[in-house]
């Protein structure tokens, strides 16, 4: 077919024909493009593979250059649709397959009436099914379908069906990409949009392009440094990556540097006065550690003295304190230590970063340490990080691919993947803001406490919305972690009890609340999005009404998982309630995003009597704000703190987030060495070390496999410190953890070597 030559009969002639020269250029460019893309695809097989995992097959693509195709039938019929909430399980839907559009309603009448319930593009999802249930799953990034067909007939047909239709829109997609938004099921028709116009314009680009396929079907074909192509791309991607994070850190550097306030002989004379400041720091170190053994040795010379302490300090550790600074600073590895004599105290050594600037280093006064109850406690913590996130180039495509619909916590990820942030130090954020049950401790309406409660629970999620770009680091079984907080009243513990099936369990006192819970998940990729599916009950109490909370966690889920925009929904209802009153309880809605509508990242509850009556109604969103009442009148019960500086750099992490990893020289000799913080591959990814937190991420695994394969060997099982099993299966405290922190110390008992 030859293209019609266009006339033109006015002076504007000239102008409008090099304007179609320039649109029929980039048309060509965009098919070049298209072609290149999906014949390396189909070259790589990375995208039209068909994977077979746990009985799910990944349906394949589009391959080979588009060219025109004819359009296939139309489907319809009832298919039974999964629904999450309300309204739990399959229900039956009327779905309309049509030019690779699959538009579903409640009944045929509604659809027929465009009363739709919604629209899925075919083509741009990614579709895999399980002929075992006959289960179709469509991932379109924003949301996953899961339908179910009742014959084994009719679900070969329909699959049948969505696998033309499917290369069908693929195809249509890559002819002319410029129209794609035409076809969007979300996109409403135009009565303004000229059919014809649209085919005249289709023709005519295609027979410009024509004149170049062959040339590029032939030239791609004949290529044989594909691969090295692709690998040279990736390369290049990389590359360009690492390029752009340093032009932001020349930019830093530039505006740090180009200040007019400052010179170079100030910055010397400040170098200089905090490195006095830092020395005048050690200084009042010693000699604290001086008066308390002063202390000691006065009150074990008195007969009936207390010798609750003796164990910190022995003969031995006073003339060990002078030269543990210079081993502070000369230490060249990690010393680890699974137990130690009576007589010892075991200390485990870090390595001052190389990498530690004075100007991020925050020099403490003199009253640093303040001694409570015979502890060294932290009254000042850090506000950054060592080191900002690492650019990476990992295919999550090449790691996901072949474990749809598996459950993620069985895969080995790269640590590239990871935040230098642990599971069990993840529990600990749901505590950021703990003055909310300080407040429900102290308010006297049962109603109005419930609100506090409600709002603590969603106060949970805060700090997961800016966090979508990673994964905390899986805990090893065995591992602990604690964290006490003076400044916010609570003190709180973490273990991990079991690692098949994965569980956490955590626990934390104050003298407003006690706070515990075992967290069970699972973790489901199904193509453009990884589900979280939390299970377990979060338990608070509070002293002074003897109330007792529960509630259940809801579905979380990331979107645009292969994608750099990823993003974080949860939904699904939370139910919360009193097991020790039933004058009310509380139901809190976490609203399913429709394509980011306003309604993304809502929140709606309502607090009840005992018949049903609501008493308060609160609403928000989980990541800002959660208000009380009905607008306009409505009362702000709790608004998410500020975000620091530059948190995008440093895997957006809250400020509380950022306190969770510090490790203070002063709390090593007191944690048992199965804490969190001691754990090398996470210490070194918050340094910026990533090469050396995957060789120890590996050795870390290793020796926990080599701890399951003895403990099978011996018919053992093991046996958490500091955790047990209650009688309804739920890991609670055993309540030894602060006793035994105290007195023998950590230092004089046994624990196992984990890294």
């Amino acid at each position: 077919m030859t293209s019609p030559s266009p006339t033109h009969s006015d002076s504007s002639g000239s102008s409008k024909h090099d304007s179609n020269q320039v649109c029929l250029s980039v048309y060509v460019c965009q098919y070049i493009c298209m072609c290149v893309c999906v014949f390396s695809v189909s070259e790589n097989q990375q995208y039209s593979c068909v994977s077979i995992q746990d009985g799910w097959e990944i349906v394949e693509g589009l391959r080979g250059v588009p060219a025109t195709m004819q359009e296939p039938d139309r489907q319809e019929g009832v298919l039974l649709k999964r629904r999450k909430w309300p309204m739990k399980g399959w229900h039956k839907r009327y779905f309309l397959l049509e030019r690779g559009i699959l538009k579903y309603a409640k009944r045929e009448t509604d659809l027929k009436k465009g009363k739709l319930h919604g629209c899925i593009d075919v083509g741009l999802s990614v579709m895999s099914i399980k002929k075992k249930t006959m289960c179709i799953d469509l991932d379109t990034e924003d949301n996953i379908y899961h339908l179910k067909v009742k014959s084994s007939e009719l679900f070969e047909e329909w699959v049948s069906k969505l696998r033309h239709h499917r290369v069908f829109r693929q195809n249509e997609i890559a002819m002319y990409p410029h129209e794609r938004h035409l076809f969007h099921p979300h996109a409403s028709p135009s009565p303004s949009l000229n059919e014809s116009l649209r085919k005249v314009c289709f023709y005519f680009f295609v027979s410009q392009a024509s004149i170049h396929q062959a040339k590029v079907s032939s030239w791609l074909h004949s290529s044989e440094d594909m691969d090295k192509c692709c690998k040279e791309l990736d390369e290049c991607g990389s590359y360009l990556l690492e390029l752009n994070q340093l032009l932001k850190n020349m930019e830093v550097l530039h505006r740090t540097y180009s200040a007019p306030a400052i010179t170079a002989l100030q910055v010397m004379k400040g170098t200089q006065m905090k490195l006095a400041t830092l020395m005048e720091f050690f200084l009042s170190l010693c000699h604290g550690y001086q008066v308390q053994f002063s202390q000691l040795i006065s009150k074990q010379d008195c007969p009936d003295g207390s010798h609750s302490l003796v164990h910190q300090v022995s003969s031995e550790s006073k003339a060990s304190i002078p030269e543990s600074l210079s081993e502070f600073f000369d230490a060249k590895e990690y010393l680890l230590s699974s137990s130690s004599s009576e007589n010892e105290v075991s200390i485990y050594h870090y390595l001052l970063p190389h990498h530690l600037s004075i100007p991020n280093f925050q020099v403490p006064s003199v009253h640093f340490f303040a001694p409570v109850s015979s502890v060294l406690t932290l009254t000042s913590r850090r506000s950054m990080l060592p080191s900002p996130s690492p650019t990476s180039s990992v295919s999550l495509w090449n790691i996901l691919r072949n474990n749809i619909g598996k459950d993620l916590s069985k895969v080995a990820m790269p640590v590239q993947l990871n935040e230098p942030l642990n599971t069990l130090q993840r529990l600990c954020e749901e505590l950021e803001y703990s003055e909310l049950l300080d407040t429900a401790n102290d308010c006297q309406d049962p109603y109005q406490r419930m609100v506090y409660v409600a709002t603590f629970a969603i106060s949970a999620y805060t700090s997961t919305y800016h966090r979508a770009g990673s994964k905390p680091f899986n805990p090893v079984l065995g591992e602990t972690y604690e964290c006490d907080r003076p400044d916010k009243g609570f003190r709180f513990i973490a273990e991990q009890v079991s690692h098949h099936p994965p569980v956490s369990a955590c626990h934390s006192d104050s003298k407003n609340f006690t706070f515990w819970q075992d967290v069970r998940w699972k973790n489901k990729f199904w193509g453009k999005s990884m589900e979280i599916v939390p299970m377990g009950t979060t338990h608070v109490t509070l002293p002074a009404f003897g109330d007792h909370y529960e509630w259940n966690k809801v579905t979380s889920c990331i979107h645009n998982i292969l994608s750099g925009q990823r993003w974080i929904e949860h939904y699904g209802e939370m139910a919360i309630k009193n097991t020790n009153s039933d004058i009310c309880q509380c139901k809190v809605t976490f609203v399913k995003a429709k394509s980011w509508s306003s309604t993304v990242n809502e929140i709606e509850g309502v607090v009840t009597d005992s018949k049903g009556k609501v008493i308060h109604t609160i609403f928000g969103k989980w990541h800002e704000s959660v208000f009380q009442g009905d607008p306009p009148s409505a009362m702000c019960i709790w608004r998410a703190n500020p975000m620091p500086v530059d948190q995008e750099q440093y895997y957006g992490f809250t400020q509380f987030a950022v306190e969770l990893n510090e490790l203070d020289f002063s709390l090593r000799t007191l944690l048992p060495p199965t804490d969190t913080r001691f754990r090398l591959d996470q210490r070194l990814l918050e340094e910026g070390n990533t090469e050396g937190a995957e060789e120890q991420k590996q050795r870390i695994e290793q020796l926990q496999r080599e701890r399951r394969k003895v403990l099978q060997d011996n018919n053992m099982t093991h046996q958490p410190r500091f955790f047990k099993k209650s009688k309804d299966d739920t890991w609670v405290s055993n309540n030894t953890y602060w006793e035994l922190r105290r007195d023998p110390g950590f230092s004089k008992m046994d624990f196992p070597v984990l890294w």
